[in-house]
């Protein structure tokens, strides 16, 4: 265990046995599986709590984001370091359904019912990975990254352009209408890059509605064809709509040009590498 107390991935035991990579640097542990010659890289997002949803003085919130709740994460997650590109996607599903194309790209115009097939099909490609579409709770958590303002750069001083997010997010007013390649803007204290910005994310559940008491692990609605959430805004969206706590939800059959995913893998114990080898290690 960590000093803490609380499961550590390389403290407890081995890799996963689907890694193909693993190591720490400076913004903590890091995994990474392949299809083909592409790689994802999994961060290590550890247990805790912290404050969802928006406080009053914040610029820009909508009322589904309040109250502000305690919620706790019981269980540490492996959260992709970028949205699933177009390189990923294609090597998994064997088609491209992204209007702007660009293998670095994120990938979009895709469904939540799509996304549900990719993490299917991803376990004829890396068996035991178990990957999914986060929380709406796993989100937002792993976007503040210890942080409490309205973006992990700070607060935004306007609702329509915010110079804060110049440095972390691609959005209405400088991504120039399109989606640009991940990992090009600032990453979260996490390491997670474009948690804000470039193309939405959908995440596993419905939009529930926010108390005040504290919560564990909380979920939306799950029954079938109800809306689904996503999170994070996009290259088309003012400032006001790309922070920590901003919501919105769609029929999961829905796709745009500007809705993408992230992938999630939850907590495992001690394993072996991938097949059976040690996985490399990186730093």
């Amino acid at each position: 265990m960590a000093a803490d107390g609380r499961w550590h991935p390389l403290i407890d035991g081995c890799p996963p046995r689907w890694a193909t990579e693993w190591g720490q640097d400076r913004f903590g542990v890091f995994v990474g599986f392949s299809v083909g010659d592409v790689e994802q890289r999994m961060r290590w997002t550890p247990a805790g709590t912290f404050m969802m949803g928006s406080p009053e003085q914040e610029v820009g919130p909508l009322q589904n984001e309040r109250p502000q709740h305690l919620v706790t994460i019981s269980q540490g997650f492996w959260l992709g370091d970028a949205p699933v590109t177009q390189a990923l996607w294609t090597a998994v599903m064997g088609d491209n359904p992204s209007a702007a194309k660009g293998d670095d790209r994120p990938v979009e115009n895709v469904s939540w019912d799509d996304g549900q097939r990719l993490c299917a099909a991803l376990e004829d490609h890396v068996p035991g990975l178990g990957a999914r579409l986060p929380t709406e709770a796993q989100w937002e958590y792993a976007c503040r990254a210890g942080t409490t303002q309205a973006t992990y750069a700070g607060d935004l001083e306007d609702d329509r352009r915010a110079a804060v997010l110049d440095d972390i997010a691609w959005y209405s007013a400088n991504a120039e209408g399109t989606t640009h390649p991940v990992k090009h803007k600032r990453p979260n204290d996490w390491g997670l890059y474009d948690m804000l910005g470039n193309v939405w994310e959908w995440c596993l559940d419905g939009q529930r509605l926010y108390a005040s008491s504290p919560q564990r692990d909380p979920l939306g609605p799950m029954q079938t064809g109800a809306y689904r959430v996503r999170r994070g805004g996009s290259w088309n969206n003012n400032a006001g709509g790309v922070r920590a706590a901003y919501r919105n939800a769609n029929f999961p059959d829905v796709r745009y040009v500007s809705l993408g995913l992230r992938l999630v893998r939850d907590q495992e114990g001690p394993a072996a590498g991938a097949a059976g080898q040690p996985a490399k290690r990186r730093t």
